[in-house]
């Protein structure tokens, strides 16, 4: 019998005993990759696959189909128009290998094999003790992989299958994913020990209304509440707001170095704010301004069940912090 060697093609029989090729998905997977990126070595490096090596992969598919499905130019890479139709299907075949992968790995036992958990830096350092405590006594089976990024980062990695479950900050609006709710809890303005706010337990949200508020970057969710907040109680768009910091620890910093003030969320006061006695917290009038932290998955993810005990878990063990836990999850 004759073999195959060094394209990854694999021969198939057709009807009619005509001998063909037969993609591999990695060939399917570097095209893909080209017909998102249209350069080669964004794609190459998307995937973790050499810039020859993915050359060569989209060629070999070339060659399996027997059409050509890019136009190479010095500058940027173009989809032939037979390109642009068969990207559709790569990606369709490539979701379906991704969802037969998962799906095989769901009937195994639960909270078994590996889960790849994307966490807010807004929630990462004070929720992740709690979460890899619970794992390590109730879960030692299962292997927890963190990685800490934004929400939109966290959002393209789940829908590419990157990710498994994030824990953030809701709610999202976004089609196809489903939000486990956690538990509320409420933000605190956070001053320097001389400020005439400083902490007062009945704080009225217009106070907001002309403080040199300290916010994160662009990019933060925190920041984007904090500014709905400022917002709610009036503040205009002219009120003074300094963005300097890339992290609450930064930011509570510069509040102690008299620049301004901030708002934190509950559970980050202790360990942003203790060992600072130019700090001080105060905290609002209710309804005091909050925000609702979830577990999010694909809709329909075939570890649902699974995602959805484990919410409930997370409920019990975070019953211990500054929060409200959502019953029921709802």
């Amino acid at each position: 019998m004759a073999s195959v060697k060094g394209n990854g093609v694999s021969p198939v029989v057709g009807v009619g005993g005509t001998r063909g090729k037969q993609p591999s998905l990695s060939q399917l997977r570097a095209f893909a990759a080209v017909a998102e990126y249209l350069h080669f070595r964004d794609a190459a490096a998307a995937i973790g696959m050499s810039q020859p090596a993915l050359s060569g992969a989209v060629s070999a598919l070339e060659d399996a189909l027997g059409v050509q499905l890019v136009e190479r130019t010095t500058r940027k890479v173009l989809l032939s128009p037979a390109g642009e139709r068969l990207a559709v299907r790569a990606r369709a075949v490539l979701d379906a290998v991704g969802e037969l992968m998962e799906e095989a790995e769901a009937v195994r036992a639960p909270f078994t094999g590996v889960l790849r958990i994307g966490v807010i830096p807004t929630v990462a350092p004070y929720l992740l003790p709690t979460v890899l405590t619970l794992v390590h006594e109730r879960y030692p089976e299962l292997d927890l992989q963190v990685h800490e990024e934004q929400t939109s980062s966290l959002l393209e990695g789940l829908a590419v299958g990157r990710l498994d479950l994030l824990l953030l900050a809701v709610p999202l609006g976004v089609p196809g994913v489903a939000e486990l709710p956690l538990f509320d809890e409420d933000f605190v303005l956070v001053t320097p020990r001389d400020h005439w706010l400083g902490g007062r337990e009945d704080i009225p949200r217009d106070a907001l209304k002309e403080l040199h508020l300290l916010l994160l970057d662009e990019g933060h969710c925190l920041r984007d509440q904090a500014l709905d907040i400022c917002r709610e109680a009036g503040r205009t768009e002219g009120a003074p707001v300094t963005t300097t910091a890339a992290g609450l620890s930064t930011l509570v910093q510069l509040v102690a170095g008299g620049l301004g003030v901030t708002l934190l969320p509950r559970t980050a006061v202790t360990v942003e704010t203790e060992r600072n006695d130019r700090l001080v917290t105060g905290y609002f009038a209710d309804p005091a301004p909050s925000r609702r932290v979830a577990l999010a998955m694909r809709t329909g993810a075939a570890r649902q069940s699974e995602f959805e005990t484990f919410a409930q878990a997370l409920r019990e063990a975070m019953r211990r912090l500054p929060v409200r836990v959502v019953a029921g999850g709802r």
